[in-house]
């Protein structure tokens, strides 16, 4: 199973100009009003050894740096950061700074906001033996390593093989246990030394009876993910049954690591119940019992449910129904007043079929200042703060599907406008659309906000990031072409809470970055469920 390992993806832009409407009146006010209240905090950071970009939360006022395992978290070189625009630190952050513990930062515009810095580091440890039952069981909290080994093996000379229990290069083991043969029919302690840091961990030796077990079976929709753990080196397998019947079909595309194997078991039916048990040689697993998911709709995936309000702002949905898409429209009806289109996410009659109902027309505009991409997403738009937008990205889902399949067609013009020094240099390059997808685990749908003062922006590697994926193209596309996203899961036993679907017209857009005319439309979005 692969996962994304590729930098964060920003959020769509909602271009809003509310506060031109003030500028009509500002001269009627009298120079008392107290300082503008604008939350000051960072918006972007880097550091070095840092192996994914940093995790800026404005609500928590919290930078997360994730750290590669050799880096030193007693002297962390951070090598830029950007704030707010105006604003200022309590003390300069570039050179080493200490995110052993987190680490306090005050940023000031004419109020103080305390701002906290703290790094996560993952080191890969392991501890390998000859004719051991699984994978060892690693307790970096408790310093502790436990094997198992099969009823019967002498455990005074067992053949250790690789042992990392630190990070790669700069650790030392003492006693040295690597492809050493060693007495381990009691506990043994080693002292395990990088940088300034000395620990004692302790080695258990275990015999047990059971040769196989089945450790988890995570149930999809069409799919179960089954693991299991035997002796390294002999065959294993699963099976599976239909709970109640009487004969078991062997799984045989099996992936084996060590003592550990796992298989995906696909083409199975929604709401169903079956048996499954692992096996190994002559061994086989007590059979446990699961139930697939339910196979969830989409709504209104065709966007057919479009309605019109008092002649301004186009919606996507249906105004005696429920919403679940809605667009930057709503943000952008201040427009009106000065003459200009308010909604560039619109329906269109041209379907994927050439039946009746509606197509989703998104069209990058220049609008009175701003460039704006029209965008389509799963979620709600909030409010506009200034002249940017703040929604909410994601609706309430709990199932696992492998895929989003729909139709698109793209007329990609020439990129003529940018607004931001950092992607000037893509003016005269074909324009892109972009359709994206995650599952996440969280209370609450994400919030977004395109201010640059407070900023709060998508971000595909966040920890509650459960799957992801997306499709994009550069190039036109005139006809209706089907196109398969599909998603690449962290892990297999984790419950959604939401699933964030975004489209937009032109990738950049966020940046205000785009050409005008860029137009995507897209139609039967529909959820796939097997592989």
């Amino acid at each position: 199973m692969k996962k994304f390992k590729i930098a964060s993806i920003k959020v769509l832009p909602v271009i809003m100009v509310a506060a031109l409407s003030a500028m009509a009146f500002t001269s009627c006010l009298e120079n008392d009003i107290p300082y503008e209240r604008v939350e000051a905090g960072f918006t972007s950071m880097t550091a070095e050894g840092e192996t994914a970009a940093a995790t800026i939360n404005s609500n928590d006022r919290t930078v997360t740096l994730t750290m590669g395992e050799t880096t030193d978290l007693a002297n962390v070189n951070i090598t830029s950061y950007t704030v707010t625009d105006g604003a200022t630190l309590s003390t300069d952050i570039t050179g080493g700074i200490d995110l052993t513990a987190n680490y306090k930062v005050t940023v000031s515009l004419y109020q103080d906001y305390e701002w906290t810095i703290k790094a996560n580091q993952s080191i890969e440890r392991y501890f390998i033996v000859s004719d051991q039952v699984g994978n060892s069981v690693i307790d970096p909290a408790g310093k502790r390593v436990v094997v198992n080994m099969p009823s019967g093996t002498d455990m005074t000379a067992i053949n250790v093989g690789d042992v990392k229990l630190g990070p790669s290069s700069i650790t030392t083991m003492t006693p040295d246990l690597n492809n050493t043969t060693a007495d381990f029919s009691n506990p043994v302690e080693v002292t395990v030394t990088y940088r300034n840091v000395t620990e004692t961990w302790t080695i258990y030796m275990q015999q047990t009876e059971q040769v196989v077990s089945l450790d988890r079976a995570d149930a999809w929709t069409r799919v179960i993910w089954l693991y299991g753990s035997t002796k390294a080196g002999i065959e294993s397998w699963f099976e599976y049954r239909l709970d109640g019947s009487e004969e078991w079909t062997r799984v045989d595309n099996v992936a084996s690591s060590g003592g550990e194997f796992s298989a995906c078991l696909s083409h199975l039916q929604p709401s169903t119940t079956y048996e499954v048990r692992a096996c190994s040689n002559d061994s086989y697993t007590a059979a446990i019992v699961v139930t697939t998911e339910a196979e969830l709709e989409l709504p209104d995936g065709g966007f057919d449910e479009w309605w019109y309000e008092d002649e301004k702002i186009w919606n996507p949905w249906n105004v005696n129904g429920p919403q679940y898409w809605d667009t930057g429209n709503d943000g952008a009806a201040t427009f009106a007043q000065f003459g200009v289109g308010a909604s560039n996410s619109v329906p269109d009659t041209d379907t994927w079929d050439g039946g009746e109902g509606y197509s989703a027309k998104l069209e990058t505009k220049w609008v009175l200042i701003k460039l704006a991409g029209g965008n389509i997403f799963a979620g709600e738009y909030l409010r506009t703060d200034g002249t940017n937008g703040v929604l909410n990205f994601g609706r309430e889902f709990t199932g696992h599907p492998t895929r989003i399949t729909g139709y698109w067609k793209y007329n990609s013009t020439t990129i003529n406008r940018s607004s931001d020094d950092a992607f000037s240099h893509l003016i005269g390059q074909p324009d892109t659309a972009i359709v994206y997808a995650a599952l996440i685990n969280k209370t609450e749908p994400i919030e977004i906000r395109t201010n640059p003062a407070n900023r709060q922006l998508f971000d595909r590697n966040a920890d509650y990031i459960i799957a992801y994926g997306q499709v994009q193209t550069g190039e036109t596309i005139s006809e209706w072409t089907k196109f398969d996203l599909e998603f690449e899961y962290n892990n297999t036993n984790t419950v959604p809470t939401h699933l964030v679907i975004v489209s937009t017209s032109s990738k950049y857009a966020d940046y205000f970055t785009g050409g005008e005319g860029s137009t995507l439309w897209l139609d039967n979005f529909t959820l796939g469920w097997d592989y």
